[in-house]
């Protein structure tokens, strides 16, 4: 076993071996965890002979104190859930110094009266917050009016009520709610795009299954991004088939063990640290020439997480069905883009949604993984630009900014 993997083990069992009984959760833990971070565990041995632990806390550090992302802020608000749940949210406004004069586009599609402005609401996905869209942000600031918000338990919103009180298992139709009522709070009114990363684009999907009616009389288009209408039970991650296998097995009950004990988990988190540096990027992108300050953009939003709150959200995926909600998105724009090196919502669950909606854009991204918006950024922006402009969110004429850069190019599908 090398260094790494058997750091992985021995942080599992400091976390998890509290009491007697947790021995065998620990051995299985560790056999779960490590399958998963086989492959980027030799990458980390290698890099810890030429790079001292010392020097990768200070590149850590430097990364954190100059990296521009999820620097953003807006006008903060705050929704409440159907349980009473805090949500937060930010509302960046239009710049009308940014957006020239209403074009004849704009007067087909909402007459010659000045239509309340066109609202772009983002949702976030699993163990990130709304600063993973940070590059859209920036380059849609004072174009069109957003509104970023963070999921229950995740970023600045309050760790969900039920969950916390009651034990009450998270749903992806409870995220559809939520989204329901940050629209309800901040926009109130007007036309509406929907755009979702991975389970925030199940939260889209969410909501359309339960209010239907606000997709038929104020969504105008909708942006799925790196995400999947169902069987995420037949995901393999990467893994050979005997490795996934037992991940299946044992990581539910693992990760409800582990967060009854949580504060002992982080601490085991924190000790390993570098390995799940290298699991993290592996599960996020793709190409090898990521930003450095981008990726440890990423594993911060990740870090975050509390282990506890990574368990409760994890059932919720096998559980995720939504492929009748598509039909709610027929005969509007729609885009659906998606990396092909995704390994936690292969693009094949894209390309599944776009058969259902033979009238969407889609977009498969070479060189990109899970967190594809991060990764190469100009292409989903373009892409997205290009959507709220057929919407008629963005005036023709409008110039949105770029920001930071891609190597690569998208392929329509």
């Amino acid at each position: 076993m090398s260094e790494s993997s058997a750091e992985a083990v021995t942080a599992l069992a400091s976390a998890t071996g509290a009491a007697g009984n947790w021995r065998r959760a620990t051995g299985i833990a560790g056999a779960a965890i490590g399958v998963v971070a086989a492959g980027a565990a030799a990458g980390v041995a290698i890099e810890r002979l030429t790079v001292g632990r010392g020097m990768r806390r200070k590149a850590r550090l430097a990364l954190d104190s100059t990296g521009p992302y999820g620097s953003l802020r807006g006008t903060p608000g705050k929704a409440t859930a159907d349980d009473g749940t805090e949500l937060y949210y930010e509302v960046d406004d239009v710049d009308p110094a940014a957006v020239p004069a209403l074009g004849p586009r704009r007067r087909r599609l909402f007459g010659r009266k000045a239509p309340a402005p066109v609202t772009v609401v983002f949702s976030h996905g699993y163990c990130l917050n709304q600063d993973s869209w940070h590059f859209q942000r920036a380059a849609l600031r004072g174009v069109v009016r957003t509104v970023h918000w963070d999921q229950r338990s995740h970023g600045r919103s309050e760790r969900g009520v039920q969950q916390a009180q009651d034990g009450v298992p998270v749903s992806i139709d409870q995220l559809g709610r939520d989204l329901k009522a940050v629209i309800d709070a901040a926009v109130p009114e007007g036309p509406i795009v929907l755009v979702g990363h991975s389970m925030g684009g199940m939260t889209v999907m969410a909501l359309a299954d339960q209010y239907p009616e606000l997709v038929r009389d104020r969504v105008v288009a909708v942006a799925l991004v790196g995400t999947s209408s169902g069987r995420l039970g037949e995901v393999n991650f990467g893994l050979p088939v005997a490795g996934v296998n037992a991940v299946r097995r044992v990581l539910p009950g693992v990760l409800k063990a582990l967060g009854t004990q949580a504060a002992l988990v982080e601490k085991g988190r924190r000790a390993t640290a570098d390995l799940f540096t290298g699991v993290i990027k592996r599960y996020s992108f793709a190409s090898r020439d990521v930003d450095p300050a981008v990726a440890r953009f990423a594993e911060r939003m990740i870090e975050s997480t509390p282990i506890d709150v990574v368990a409760e959200f994890y059932p919720a995926f096998t559980d995720h069905d939504k492929t009748e909600a598509l039909g709610h998105f027929a005969g509007l724009p729609v885009l659906v883009l998606a990396g092909i090196g995704d390994l936690v919502t292969p693009s094949e669950h894209s390309e599944a949604i776009a058969d259902l909606l033979p009238d969407a854009e889609l977009v498969l991204v070479p060189d990109a993984g899970h967190l594809v918006m991060l990764e190469h950024p100009e292409v989903v922006t373009d892409r997205l630009a290009d959507l709220l402009t057929r919407a008629g969110a963005v005036p023709a004429g409008a110039t949105v900014g770029g920001y930071g850069s891609t190597s690569s190019t998208a392929q329509p599908g």
